[in-house]
């Protein structure tokens, strides 16, 4: 499969992700991107379809294939660290008991035994699949679309800004997916006896407190997950730019695949960690809020206090370190399974090119 990869990066005839694909000429001459030849390639369709990609780039069946990475991306991994995650939410929550991320661990092994570990799996599997495939399919749309209004040239100056605006719309709409099955998980791990599973937990949650259940926590998950997911988009693909620049002593197409599979490891890492500084207080106050019935936002975030609100950053570090990588990781090898198109890091279009050489002389 990594073979498969490596091709499909090599070969690919997008230059970057606000490329745009131009004939050179009205008769059947190969087409070229930005005005300059794709080395190696000579392609005869209009839409610009790699041999080994099963889509065209920027297509709706280009979006949907990109959901799916992120349905298997985030999904698989959350569930992966649920007995993590669960002993962060605890340690958030009642810091007088779980005094720490191992003691965290050594009580509820003693309380619940190792089965303790993974309450809350199921809406956590459900609700970050649901969560990926908005997340990364809209970001992949909006990251397009809103390319395509600011023009070739602004979209590769301000590309840092158009990574923030993409992750941050997508993110707005991942929410409202994941809401629901994040209420019920923090409820089934932090609220001794209200339920084992999501089946027990639901009903009851309907009972006590209605539809707004689910929806309560949906302004602080914003607050959390936006800001969230901005860095995660945003710095990793800077990151990527720059390792690749600085870095690597080499171009992304002369890697070979294991170097390229660790710089997307080693991005997401770096991604993770600031993710998780950014994220945090708004993510203890969601699970503070999801645990007690009646809470508010800013009640909860006033009765917590500062520092009350960096409970178990350690714990949240790495497991969202681990995450990030872990899904980016996912992300491009599921683009490789599926044939979907790899962009390398973008490079500034010939006409800007063109436009800062004249700029230069002129000084």
């Amino acid at each position: 499969m990594f073979s498969y990869f490596y091709e499909s990066a090599k070969n690919s005839p997008f230059r970057g992700p606000f490329s745009r694909v131009e004939c050179a000429g009205t008769d059947n001459t190969t087409l070229s991107l930005n005005r300059s030849p794709v080395e190696g390639r000579e392609i005869a369709a209009a839409a610009a379809v790699a041999p080994t990609d099963s889509c065209e780039f920027g297509s709706n069946k280009y979006f949907a294939l990109c959901g799916i990475g992120g349905i298997l991306s985030c999904g698989t991994t959350h569930t992966f660290v649920v007995p993590l995650d669960l002993v962060k939410c605890r340690l958030q929550v009642d810091q007088a008991k779980y005094k720490n991320l191992f003691h965290g661990f050594k009580v509820t092994v003693a309380e619940e035994g190792a089965r303790g570990l993974a309450k809350g799996w199921f809406p956590t599997l459900l609700g970050y699949s649901a969560q990926g495939l908005c997340k990364f399919g809209l970001y992949e749309v909006f990251k397009v679309k809103y390319a395509n209004l600011l023009g070739e040239e602004n979209a590769y100056l301000y590309r840092t800004s158009l990574y923030l605006a993409a992750s941050a719309s997508a993110e707005f709409f991942a929410d409202i997916a994941l809401a629901p099955f994040e209420a019920a998980k923090v409820k089934i791990q932090t609220v001794p006896g209200f339920a084992n599973t999501f089946r027990e937990a639901v009903p009851k949650m309907l009972k006590d407190e209605g539809i707004n259940a689910f929806y309560k926590g949906l302004v602080p998950l914003w607050m959390r997950q936006i800001p969230y997911t901005m860095m995660k988009f945003a710095c990793f693909e800077r990151t990527v730019e720059l390792l690749y620049k600085y870095v690597v002593p080499k171009p992304r197409t002369d890697c070979t695949k294991g170097e390229q599979l660790i710089v997307t490891f080693a991005a997401g890492y770096i991604a993770g960690v600031f993710c998780a500084i950014v994220s945090h207080p708004a993510d203890v106050v969601v699970s503070k809020l999801n645990q007690t019935k009646g809470a508010s936002a800013l009640g909860v975030a006033k009765s917590l206090g500062f520092m009350g609100m960096w409970n178990g950053l350690t714990p949240r570090i790495i497991m969202i370190g681990t995450l990030t990588a872990l899904q980016w990781f996912i992300y491009d090898g599921v683009k490789v399974a599926l044939g979907i198109p790899r962009p390398p890091p973008p490079e500034a279009p010939a006409s800007l090119k063109a436009k800062l050489e004249k700029e230069g002389k002129q000084q």
